[in-house]
């Protein structure tokens, strides 16, 4: 019996590591308290002409949001809330730069590629000029991560759909310095720069942010709103060190306690 309960125990702690492990690595998964930001700066938010940020917008550790982009959330500028986003947004931008590559891009353009889960690398700058379509195969978890050694610039009139059941937190943009989105470019995706960030007129993001971690996000008569990730296939929460701890605790004392009542049971026999 005891054999059978020690069995049944490991069988339930293989079934945790199976599930945790195959969770998919989602690009929203390590956002942390950046989730309400549609747009965060690192010196400055500057905006000209009627931009539209749905979600919170802000500036950290600079402090000037100018030209009055209409905001549905609350702007933070310099404050604690606004430090908080930035420091998980490096936390984000490091776990994208660490993601192994399944693709070398590098020197091609994305425009005109049809491209399925992955994660897709350029030594160098990328540029998209016309229609990339990210093909999701019917998976609402697949993932898509570009990630740039410098910059990423898109061409007038660009596009980045996504198609097949795809949903745009699972989409993400590292980028080495700076990002560069041409006039009425329609964008998808968390774009996380190291540096700055600018729109030029008529460029919209639907389905993400404009996250820049120590430069500028410049806006010129832009949408930008993010996808709430409430889809089936939400990755789960993964246990940390010390929940791990805690669930081997509970284990033991769940056996302990197993072996206490056999054993008086045996006793009373």
């Amino acid at each position: 019996m005891l054999r059978k309960y020690v069995h049944v125990v490991s069988s339930v702690g293989v079934a945790v590591l199976v599930v945790c492990s195959a969770a998919p690595v989602w690009a929203q998964a390590s956002l942390g308290t950046a989730q309400p930001f549609a747009v965060v700066g690192g010196s400055t938010v500057t905006n000209t002409g009627a931009s539209v940020i749905t979600g919170d917008l802000g500036v950290s550790p600079g402090a000037s949001v100018t030209g009055g982009p209409t905001v549905t959330g609350t702007i933070h500028a310099a404050d604690a809330v606004a430090l908080a986003a930035q420091n998980d947004i490096v936390t984000q931008y490091n776990a994208l730069a660490s993601a192994a590559c399944t693709a070398d891009l590098t020197g091609q353009n994305l425009g005109g590629l049809t491209l399925t889960q992955g994660v897709y690398c350029f030594s160098t700058s990328a540029q998209l000029t016309g229609a990339l379509t990210l093909n999701a195969q019917g998976n609402a978890a697949a993932t898509f991560i570009f990630k740039t050694g410098s910059t990423l610039t898109s061409a007038a009139g660009s596009t980045v759909s996504l198609i097949n059941g795809g949903n745009p937190c699972g989409v993400a943009w590292q980028i080495g310095s700076s990002a560069t989105l041409g006039t009425t470019t329609s964008f998808i995706g968390n774009l996380i720069a190291l540096t700055s960030i600018t729109l030029n007129t008529g460029a919209n993001i639907v389905g993400g942010r404009a996250l820049a971690r120590n430069g500028a996000v410049t806006l010129d008569t832009n949408n930008i709103s993010f996808a709430p990730c409430t889809l089936a296939g939400t990755p789960p929460t993964v246990p940390t060190l010390a929940a791990w701890a805690m669930i081997a605790l509970s284990g033991l004392l769940a056996l302990a306690g197993f072996l206490t009542l056999r054993r008086r049971q045996s006793l009373t026999y």
